[in-house]
């Protein structure tokens, strides 16, 4: 049986996404099928006025169309969408008053960038004065550091410039709403980094409610205020980025964060232990932190253990592993293991100095263990 049958048969992961005061998106419901594929399945999420909510998931998980969905661009098969009070599941795009960046910028290449950031102004309906105009632009080119590139023309920038402009795009209109879909995911890693805390700076600045999807679990743990996590199509938990960190409701969940993942084996209590397939005790049952364990098992019970790679120790267990692969990434090194029959990922401090083929005796620390 696999991880999201095991997660729905137990009942396990689906969390309601709870009630907030200052509620300003609530999506209840939301289902969506293209032909014989269930694009979203009876979706609940709440933003809260302030906030910004990750939507984090795989790619297929249905990210982009819940996305498009709540932008209007795609219609629900059931369920309501209420901003600010008012139900616009109905409503046409324009009408909802929200701004959406994509990851592919989405630019007029031969204009200028004064030209691509003019333009949603000049949308009919806008009946803004030119002065208005100009002194929007001013402002925007100001906070996202383009002032110096208004007059180049879009195919002229680097990625990073296009993508400050697709942002300037959406901010220039003062919407009510932002929707990002994985804005920066055609940046190279330390431009992402950089825009990454320039997003944060500039969405505290603004005020503006904010929902970001992405599948890169560095920028969800670093920028969410929570988290919604998606697979095929479905809501399997919310919660803070601590909370889906530390306390997965399931192990699909769990594995959507952390590098390297979470180790997960399967065990049976034997006696005090829980011991893996090949008879390798892995841990005291005494040692799991009972807050963690949902029902007392009984003899011969069958679980997942699911535990960090930096919550095992190299040494001070009782059986042995064989290290098979070393990587040393300066103030961390992550080892993978032999052990118990299976592949187990283990983080210790840079100074490590192992390589493959030692032999080691790792301890798992229990009380950081997760039983499933």
């Amino acid at each position: 049986m696999d991880l999201l049958a095991e997660t729905l048969e137990n009942g396990l992961g689906l969390s309601m996404t709870e009630v907030r005061s200052d509620c300003f998106l609530s999506v209840r419901q939301i289902s969506k099928r293209f032909g014989a594929q269930q694009a979203l399945d009876a979706v609940d999420l709440e933003l809260g006025s302030d906030e910004l909510l990750v939507i984090l998931g795989p790619t297929g998980a249905g990210k982009t169309t819940l996305l498009r969905t709540i932008a209007g661009l795609e219609e629900p098969d059931q369920g309501s969408i209420v901003m600010a009070g008012k139900d616009v599941t109905r409503l046409e795009p324009a009408e909802r008053d929200v701004a959406l960046v994509f990851q592919n910028f989405s630019l007029y290449p031969s204009w200028t960038v004064r030209e691509n950031l003019e333009f949603p102004l000049r949308a009919p309906g806008r009946r803004l004065t030119e002065s208005e105009l100009r002194q929007r632009i001013e402002t925007v080119s100001e906070l996202l550091k383009i002032t110096h590139l208004l007059g180049r023309a879009a195919a002229k920038l680097s990625g990073g410039e296009m993508q400050r402009v697709a942002i300037g795009r959406a901010i220039v209109r003062r919407p009510r709403l932002f929707l990002m879909d994985e804005p920066l995911t055609n940046l190279d890693a330390k431009l992402r980094e950089s825009l990454r805390v320039e997003l944060l700076e500039l969405r505290r600045e603004l005020a503006i409610p904010m929902l970001f999807v992405t599948h890169d679990q560095a920028e969800a743990l670093s920028m969410a205020d929570r988290i919604v996590v998606l697979a095929y199509g479905k809501v399997l938990q919310t919660g803070t980025p601590r909370a889906i960190y530390e306390q997965p409701l399931s192990p699909l969940v769990a594995l959507q964060v952390g590098q390297p993942a979470m180790n997960l084996v399967r065990v049976k209590l034997m006696g005090d232990a829980w011991v893996a397939a090949d008879q390798t005790p892995l841990c005291r049952a005494a040692d799991i932190d009972a807050s963690q364990v949902r029902e007392h098992p009984s003899q011969n019970a069958e679980r997942l253990l699911g535990f960090r790679p930096e919550h095992v120790a190299l040494f001070g267990g009782s059986t042995e592993a064989v290290i098979k692969v070393v990587e040393f990434v300066g103030a961390s090194t992550t080892v993978l293991l032999t052990w118990a029959g299976q592949e187990v990922h283990a983080v210790t401090s840079g100074s490590s100095e192992v390589k493959p083929g030692d032999i080691v005796k790792p301890r798992i620390d229990a009380s950081r263990a997760l039983l499933f």
